[in-house]
């Protein structure tokens, strides 16, 4: 038993770490790109690029539903294509689209979406402007069923474990049959006989409890390191608070409380049907 609530604590704790890790990641990336926006215009021609981009400015400007906007730098879209198009002749091969960051007011709808894009349409033919929650929601709807399978996942393996304790307890109480019967004519009442039972199982409880969570610690902190390697915004938005350590450290003390409590009620069980 001790080994098998070892392991199933190890498993418990990096699942649980995962899932909260994925909310965390989508919860800051949806209040991140929440009322933002890209705007792009797409055009081989430097100089009409250039004019395109500084009329889409003055319609931003003037629009109420643009709370601000910043245009960005070519030298900043290069760096960011880089790792694509190279440096050099290969990546000045290439024209680089104008691009602008906006951010919107809180409460716009796509309504507003469509009237910017049909003014921006008038001054700048080939702008395009696209809301970043919109592209970015089959990412988070990924990582929102992760999320979702990590806690089915501890579900499962609490299900387990209790079905471990309850046949360990069970494999126990037949193998001490006789002992118990005698207990029994000695008047040794069945709680008292449970707590035996019990007893031994907190204690292996307890050390793999112990041993689980160590093992799993590590592992996370193997992961976090790698992730962090990254360095990406969006898995930054992942790291884990207090609270959701505080979550991860009550695993080995609920893992404890119900392998104590299956094994009593499991001894008490078995005990009422068979005396």
């Amino acid at each position: 038993m001790l080994w098998v609530i070892a392991i199933m604590v190890m498993l418990t704790v990096v699942a649980a770490a995962g899932a909260l890790a994925l909310s965390n990641m989508v919860s800051a990336a949806r209040a991140d790109v929440s009322g933002s926006a890209t705007l792009q215009i797409v055009e081989p021609d430097p100089q009409q690029r250039a004019a395109q981009a500084e009329a889409a400015q003055g319609v931003l400007a003037a629009d109420r539903a643009v709370a601000g906007f910043r245009a960005v730098p070519e030298e900043e879209i290069a760096e960011l294509l880089e790792p694509w198009l190279g440096t050099g002749e290969n990546s000045e091969a290439v024209p680089l689209p104008a691009i602008i960051d906006v951010e919107m007011r809180s409460g716009v709808q796509n309504a507003d979406y469509e009237r910017l894009e049909t003014a921006l349409q008038e001054v700048a033919p080939d702008a395009r402007i696209d809301a970043q929650s919109e592209w970015l929601a089959p990412v988070l709807s990924a990582l929102s069923a992760l999320k979702w399978m990590a806690f089915a996942l501890i579900a499962l393996l609490a299900s387990v474990s209790a079905a471990a304790v309850w046949l360990a307890s069970r494999n126990a109480l037949g193998g001490n049959r006789a002992t118990v019967e005698i207990v029994h004519l000695l008047g040794g009442s069945d709680d008292q006989i449970a707590r035996i039972f019990q007893r031994s199982i907190l204690i292996d409880a307890a050390v793999g409890g112990l041993l689980g969570f160590v093992a799993g610690i590590l592992i996370i902190s193997s992961l976090a390191a790698q992730f962090a390697a990254l360095q990406s915004g969006m898995v930054a938005g992942g790291s884990l608070s207090a609270i959701d350590w505080l979550s991860i450290a009550l695993v080995p003390l609920f893992a404890v409380g119900i392998a104590v409590y299956t094994a009593r009620m499991t001894v008490l069980s078995s005990l009422r049907k068979s005396l």
